[in-house]
């Protein structure tokens, strides 16, 4: 009897529903016949409750979308426009992070100085493989990775390449410049560098942890424990310095054992892409995770390294746009590459003994521009479609054909990294009439590799149809694009990075080659500024166009002019309305503003008589004292 009570006890006060448990299972009160709270149990929700809801609420349903099947359906095409900001897109459903952009601060009057540059073209030289390293060096030329060794720029300009990447935009993976979208292609990474863009997908299943760093380290490079270990523990991350690399393989040659040549090749792969392709941010290491890519160092030359290092400079170039960062990682010398193929008046230095076999990265000349970030910003400000050499390699075909793959739409991924990939966005790169391109869509999460890995081995079912593609550009190079093209591209971007009144010059680099005693005022600032100008259109030598040169001196004299009432009535056409060094009506200035100026005047002749021991006695007197003309010019005195 008392054995049934107790069971009768327990009976009631189990949950009789199944809304009762999940409800006690949530902490939550249980719910009536219809669906409410029972009056009985309603009470104010704690705060652990309240954040437990919102989480659950921001948990996305467990549906499958796979993105081999809807790539580009991450977005309702059906969005709803975001509200602008200032000196920013008017629509701001397509650059949705626009106001965290350095370009929106630079707007509001923000500055920050040139981005340090991480480049590791000098560190290569430091281990070549000769003669002696043969067997290395037959295994590296069967990797497709060769070519890195020789064509990596030693000197990348931070003024050119901090001025790109403030118009670099995350959500279209593109460059935003006043004629429209421009961007680093896989054509592009296959004609500069000459690696590999197609074969399997780089990819890891989950990040690299210390541990199993070091055990990678042992098992793959043949170091002992306590060597990884302190290794990782010097670089506080699962990684390895470059310097350690060369210290502890670069000795070995072909006289050595069969294993540590194979450890030895292992580590120089690891320090080449390191000091290419993968460029961190550290400046001085390697992540140890892309050991794991040569482990079979006959499958090395299967991966696709070209749209691994696409995706990698693509999410540098991202992070560089947040206006607290300060350094920018990637294989700079791609991206100095490519802005000299395509900007070749503006910025580069053509190497004269360069021949189409040779990757195009050792056509140019780099070197450091004269011009301060502010200038290259405002030469930017001012590009028009006619400075852009659309395609750049047409001589270089017959060498290097053009790669299919690069129509292909969809993502491109570097170990957890993935990025979006959009030529349709930058058809006329690709010789094509510039359409209004779709809503780009949203990579989906790393941790799906399997299915992103499926959808780039099927890359040629998602390359862009003809239909996508559209009509091929009347002229080779043109830049043609749709009507309605650049009202869409005005409503959607920024066409320039400053407002027109805030292009004075005011740089740090101006201000600190001022003497001490000047630095502070604005006209010395500003005749500064002018002189630094006009010092690279005199660079440019004697042989340029009308046009070029009234560029330069209506520069010259906007600068000069600085004022705003000056230019209120007197300006020249700001950069939105008029393109770069193109001579459009221009106002002079009254002669109010101009300081009148004598003319210059040459003094009269002087007539001198010969002193008397140059008399000739033999001539009459009058012909003897006949006069000498004398023009006085500069301390100097010719005589007629």
């Amino acid at each position: 009897m008392l054995l049934h009570g107790a069971s009768m006890m327990c009976l009631e006060t189990m949950p009789k529903t199944m809304d009762q448990q999940v409800s006690r299972r949530m902490n939550m009160p249980p719910r009536t016949r219809g669906g409410g709270i029972s009056s009985a149990s309603r009470r104010r929700p704690t705060g652990s409750e309240r954040r437990r809801r919102v989480q659950m609420r921001d948990v996305e349903p467990a549906v499958d979308r796979d993105p081999v099947e809807h790539p580009q359906h991450d977005r309702d095409e059906t969005e709803e426009v975001v509200e602008g900001v200032p000196g920013g897109p008017i629509d701001g459903s397509i650059l949705r992070s626009f106001h965290n952009h350095i370009a929106a601060k630079i707007w509001l009057g923000e500055e920050r100085a040139p981005l340090k540059l991480v480049n590791h073209g000098a560190k290569l030289q430091l281990w070549e493989l000769d003669m002696e390293r043969s067997r290395i060096y037959e295994t590296v030329q069967r990797s497709g990775l060769a070519p890195l060794t020789s064509c990596s720029h030693r000197v990348a300009s931070r003024p050119m390449l901090s001025a790109f990447c403030e118009r670099w935009q995350p959500e279209t993976t593109t460059f935003h410049l006043p004629f429209g979208e421009m961007t680093i292609t896989l054509d592009d990474v296959a004609s500069i560098l000459h690696i590999p863009v197609t074969g399997s997908m780089i990819s890891f299943s989950q990040p690299l942890r210390v541990d199993a760093a070091n055990a990678l380290l042992v098992e793959l490079l043949g170091t002992t424990d306590v060597e990884a270990s302190r290794e990782t523990e010097q670089c506080r991350s699962p990684s390895v310095r470059l310097l350690w690399l060369r210290e502890h393989f670069s000795t070995i040659t072909d006289a050595s054992s069969d294993d540590d040549i194979e450890c030895a090749t292992r580590a120089f792969l690891l320090h080449l892409v390191g000091c290419t392709l993968f460029a961190d941010k550290s400046a001085t290491s390697v992540a140890v995770v892309y050991l794991e890519l040569f482990r079979d160092l006959s499958k090395v030359g299967s991966y696709a390294w070209g749209a691994a290092c696409l995706a990698y400079l693509y999410r540098q170039l991202t992070t560089a746009t947040r206006f607290e960062v300060r350094q920018l990682g990637g294989y700079l010398t791609l991206l100095q590459t490519w802005i000299y193929e395509h900007f070749p008046d503006m910025f580069s230095s053509p190497d004269l003994s360069y021949t189409e076999s040779r990757p195009r990265a050792l056509r140019w000349r780099p070197h450091v521009i004269p011009d301060t970030l502010q200038l290259v910003r405002e030469r930017l400000d001012r590009l028009q479609i006619s400075d852009v050499c659309w395609e750049p390699y047409v001589d270089h075909r017959a060498e290097h054909p053009f790669p299919e793959i690069a129509w292909y739409s969809g993502c491109i991924k570097c170990g957890q990294v993935v990025e979006p990939y959009h030529p349709e966005r930058v058809l006329r790169q690709f010789g094509y009439i510039q359409t209004i391109p779709p809503r780009p869509f949203t990579p989906p999460r790393p941790d799906r590799s399997i299915l992103l890995e499926q959808y780039w081995e099927r890359w040629t079912d998602h390359v862009l149809t003809d239909q996508s593609r559209g009509r091929r550009c009347q002229y080779s190079g043109s830049g043609e694009s749709v009507a309605e093209y650049m009202a869409w591209y005005d409503r959607i971007s920024h066409r320039i990075v400053q407002p027109p009144q805030m292009r004075s010059g005011f740089t740090t680099d101006a201000r600190s080659s001022l003497p001490s005693h000047a630095a502070s005022t604005r006209d010395t600032v500003l005749r500064a500024t002018t002189l630094s100008f006009m010092r690279h259109v005199i660079s440019e030598g004697r042989e340029q166009s009308h046009d070029h040169l009234w560029g330069a001196l209506n520069e010259a004299y906007s600068i000069l002019s600085g004022s705003d009432e000056t230019s209120a009535s007197h300006s020249t056409p700001s950069p939105d309305t008029r393109p770069f060094f193109s001579p459009p009506t221009f106002v002079y200035p009254p002669p109010a503003l101009v300081d009148p100026q004598p003319p210059i005047v040459p003094p009269p002749p002087v007539t001198v008589a010969p002193p008397a021991p140059f008399a000739d006695p033999s001539v009459p007197a009058s012909d003897s004292t006949q006069s000498t003309t004398v023009y006085v010019r500069s301390k100097r005195t010719k005589k007629t």
